[in-house]
């Protein structure tokens, strides 16, 4: 804390070495280090532009980072300097860099004068706009977002009416009163995009019905979903997933693997989320042999996934002490040509060492040293 509070009483003073008395500093630079230097600054009302191009100039990691560069803008903001601002944000634009909600923290939005706040965003948006490129289109979105996040709907639609309606924003809204559990608004929100011509997608419904699904209102979701599909929306494997999951968690696995099949037939595949919600799913219903040719089955059909799928079910088996269960799989899966997980492969190596399986861990040893030898062989 004490190198921080020194750099902001060097910015404070604003003298004409201050960059080189930062280099002669030899500080170690880190987000949070940054965050809380520009933390101080905004609580003093202090510009951090000189600040920040010494830090953009000299720690390369940092100069495209959108955390950090939405820290300028929000001290810009926060002092009201919007010329400086726009000047960053073109700047930003020549760059493609985006920024984030966490540039707009300034804005007092919890101030009880509504129209001060309304001019507070306006400015904002007419800032953006004048910049346009890359940190417009993002700085609008994470604009949008931010005001969702605290419980501000009215600013954002907004922000929407200065800007424009697309599903993307819209989408953030859905998100937000999702999060609040306020569904029934969420639901009304698909019924005004169409009203304004802005179509929801398929991600519009997922939010939804995760969230549906999520706080058991199952009969909603599934209605939605009827809803979604007569609208002309194809569900994703995302939309799959979520039914799987709920499926998994009132213990019907028959419904679940219903959803599969359904997934399949249309040609979606399974996210690795999917696999691992069947494999648990199947292994801590102390169903084994399914949860084995659920992976066997899926490596056939999805390669890609395979190797993490063994190894899941692997350090499943391991980690419930079924050790000679979890080197089969190893075992398995080696000969068919798929690596382990190393730090699998190495737990499943102590515990059987540990359990004086010496001559197994030996065995397991030689059979994972053709992947070394493949290695060096390339």
């Amino acid at each position: 804390m004490e190198k921080i509070i020194q750099i902001v009483e060097l910015i404070k003073r604003g003298e004409s070495d201050l960059e080189s008395e930062l280099n002669l500093m030899d500080v170690t630079l880190s987000q949070d280090f940054i965050s809380e230097v520009f933390r101080l600054l905004n609580c003093d009302g202090v510009s951090g532009l000189r600040f920040f191009s010494w830090v953009s100039e000299t720690q390369i990691d940092f100069k495209r980072n959108s955390e950090f560069c939405s820290l300028i803008i929000d001290n810009l903001g926060k002092i009201e300097d919007y010329d400086s601002m726009l000047f960053v944000l073109k700047d930003f634009s020549s760059k493609g860099i985006c920024i984030t909600e966490k540039a707009f923290a300034f804005l007092p939005v919890s101030c009880s004068d509504v129209f001060e706040v309304r001019n507070n965003v306006k400015k904002v948006i007419e800032t953006l706009n004048k910049a346009g490129g890359s940190s417009r289109n993002s700085g609008i979105f994470a604009l949008i977002k931010m005001l969702c996040t605290s419980n501000y709907f009215d600013l954002a639609i907004y922000v929407m009416e200065e800007t424009a309606r697309k599903t993307s924003y819209y989408n953030v809204l859905i998100w937000a009163k999702c999060c609040g559990s306020k569904f029934q608004e969420a639901r009304e929100l698909f019924d005004e995009m169409r009203r304004f011509g802005c179509n929801p997608n398929t991600n519009s419904f997922n939010y939804l019905l995760g969230s549906l699904c999520k706080n058991g209102r199952i009969g909603e979701a599934c209605n939605l979903l009827e809803v979604m599909t007569g609208w002309g929306y194809l569900p994703d494997a995302i939309t799959f997933e979520i039914f799987i999951y709920r499926a998994f968690r009132h213990g019907r696995l028959d419904f679940a693997v219903e959803f599969l099949d359904q997934m399949m037939y249309r040609g979606l595949e399974p996210r690795l989320t999917t696999h691992t919600a069947f494999i648990k799913g199947y292994f801590y219903s102390n169903r084994f042999q399914e949860a084995y040719k659920y992976v066997i089955d899926m490596s056939v059909k999805y390669k890609c996934s395979g190797n993490m799928n063994y190894s899941l079910l692997a350090s499943l088996h391991q980690r419930k002490g079924m050790l000679l269960e979890a080197r089969e799989i190893l075992v398995d899966m080696i000969e068919k040509g798929l690596k382990p997980n190393f730090p699998v492969y190495i737990k499943v190596m102590k515990d059987l060492h540990k359990s004086g399986m010496g001559h197994l861990v030996a065995d397991l040893k030689t059979r994972f040293s053709k992947f070394n030898s493949n290695a060096n062989a390339e």
